[in-house]
């Protein structure tokens, strides 16, 4: 029987020691270094570790950990132990003490200091150590060219110095959740050049990686040395799962029969329809609504005809019926209404549909002949051919309804699937693509950080793949930075949201209403870090999470498993 505590989780019971929790992952890993962002890159959190996490003592009705912006006031210390500003542009970290990397070569359980994370920040953004030009995946974060210096004044202390006098700024440019803030061990990269092999994954995180087979899984074990405890039971050493493993499975049907049959604990991305047959064949298992999901979108290349034509943008948004999609291809469950920046869910943030003015909602309204007369005095009366880029873990259904609508109005849309690894280099490496482009998320509707969410068009922005180019919108990011509160800091949210909506910078569709799945034994879940499990490439949170989860094996022996 778990002792009463007064606390909100003492309805989770008490937590077991032993088995494992084992998580679908979508594709291969195929690198295991944070300093480059390819293959599945959210795993990196088993074994490396963050300055500053979540407060797992936060109730999430309070709020909601599902959402990518994770606000400094629900975070807490990780590595670090406790952080101040004396003052707006110096953030001083203090460190844990009696931290060790895990007891392998070539660190061999040293105790982690200031110097490791020195040469996280100069490795990643050239700021020193050796290291002159950031990862070329992290040069165009505007963010971070705010950070001007990094220094350890004593081996547990390290100070960072900034441009913009913005503490917020600065808790989110060094703590929000992205895989940028998983640090990598030294040792590995002065020994072998990167992290990249999953033989040299060794960080001072709760799991230790035992074995790496492509196309097939990834095992971790509990790492005996780790030093957190559990904030909800403090008496509890963490972790407390045995053992962690990434079955690979890509085929959707195959994923699911293994939650079927209990070879899964977690799988996310399930949609509607899945999520109703499952509830009819396995009640026991639980569906959570994932909240907090981007917007689908068509993004065209902002930078070439026919898109550097706002009638051509506007043409395709209305040529769309945005309340049948929501009724016939989504049953009903996603709200029928366009998307800009903001998430809806981001409460008392961004512009949402409601407040738009009845001229702006009329140009997102279906409307053909409307759309066809756009096209004319854009000098397309008769149409014109175009592609979309697809991946191919988008929506092929979907497209091909959005196809049928361009067709209508004269726009002849090529389908080009590639596979997700060949699009991230076509579209986000190359940028060979010239018309449309398309995945499952896109960049409308997210719940970033206000303060990341502003960077989202600007130019020359290592997301922006649609080529904005827009001195408007850039002019919004100084302006949220000197925001002198959060009131400010809203309207020049809303603003920046509402330009978006009237540039039409991407077609909106909706946000699919999607389910994690996750077996009644596997204690502790309720959707956290979201993207983490459905193997996207999102936030690396899951050696925060996967560590304090745990499984009640009576439950689990009496189901049968």
């Amino acid at each position: 029987m778990a002792e009463k505590t007064g606390h909100w989780w003492d309805k989770l019971g008490e937590p077991q020691y032993g088995d494992e929790m084992v998580v679908r992952a979508s594709r291969n890993i195929v690198n295991f270094d944070p300093y480059f962002m390819e293959g599945l890159t959210n795993i990196y959190g088993a074994w490396l570790e963050r300055l500053v996490t979540d407060d797992w003592t936060q109730d999430p009705e309070k709020w909601n950990y599902n959402l990518a912006w994770h606000p400094s006031r629900y975070q807490k210390g990780n590595l670090a132990e406790s952080w101040e500003f004396p003052d707006p542009t110096t953030h001083i970290v203090h460190l844990r003490k009696g931290v060790h990397y895990q007891n392998l070569p070539p660190s061999n359980g040293r105790e982690f200091t200031a110097d490791d994370v020195l040469f996280h920040y100069h490795r990643f953004y050239g700021l020193g150590g050796g290291f002159t030009k950031p990862s070329p995946y992290r040069d165009t974060d505007v963010r971070i060219k705010d950070l001007t210096s990094i220094t350890a004044p004593d081996k547990y202390t390290v100070v960072f110095k900034f441009k913009t006098p913005n503490p917020e700024l600065i808790m989110e440019t060094l703590h929000n959740v992205s895989l940028a803030q998983c640090l990598e061990n030294p040792d590995v990269v002065k020994k072998y050049g990167d992290m990249r092999d999953w033989h040299h994954a060794v960080g001072t995180g709760p799991f230790i990686l035992k074995e790496y087979v492509s196309d097939s899984h990834l095992s971790l074990v509990r790492n005996p040395d780790y030093w957190a405890h559990d904030e909800r039971h403090p008496q509890n050493k963490l972790p407390y799962i045995d053992r962690l493993k990434y079955l690979i499975i890509p085929d959707e049907t195959e994923a699911i029969e293994a939650m079927h049959s209990g070879k899964v604990d977690v799988m996310s991305g399930i949609s509607f329809r899945q999520a109703l047959a499952i509830k009819k064949t396995n009640p026991e298992i639980i569906q959570i609504r994932n909240t907090g999901g981007p917007t689908v979108t068509l993004q065209p290349r902002y930078d070439k005809a026919p898109y550097n034509d706002i009638r051509v943008r506007k043409a395709l948004q209305m040529a769309i019926d945005l309340p049948f999609i929501a009724k016939e291809h989504y049953g009903g469950t996603a709200e029928p209404y366009p998307s800009t920046l903001t998430n809806r869910d981001v409460k008392g943030w961004g512009f949402p549909y409601e407040i738009w003015p009845q001229e702006l909602k009329d140009e997102y309204t279906y409307n053909p002949a409307r759309a066809k007369q756009l096209l004319a005095e854009a000098g397309y009366p008769h149409g014109f051919k175009t592609n979309v880029v697809a991946a191919a873990d988008g929506d092929r259904e979907l497209l091909k309804i959005v196809q049928g609508y361009f067709a209508d109005i004269g726009v002849d849309m090529e389908i080009r699937v590639l596979d997700v690894a060949e699009w991230v280099n076509y579209v986000e490496i190359e940028k060979k693509h010239d018309q449309l482009i398309y995945r499952p998320y896109g960049p409308l509707g997210h719940t970033y950080a206000p303060l990341r969410a502003i960077t989202r068009f600007r130019t020359g922005y290592s997301a922006n793949h649609m080529m904005v180019a827009d001195p408007v919108f850039d002019a919004f990011y100084p302006r949220a930075t000197a925001a002198a509160n959060d009131e400010e800091l809203k309207q020049v949210l809303k603003e920046a949201n509402e330009h978006v909506a009237r540039q039409h910078y991407a077609v909106s569709l909706l946000i699919p209403i999607q389910y994690h799945l996750c077996q009644p034994w596997l204690k502790g879940f309720h959707g956290q870090g979201h993207s983490i499990w459905m193997g996207t490439g999102g936030p690396s949170m899951l050696s925060f999470y996967a560590s304090r989860f745990w499984v009640d094996r009576k439950l689990k022996k009496s189901m049968g498993h």
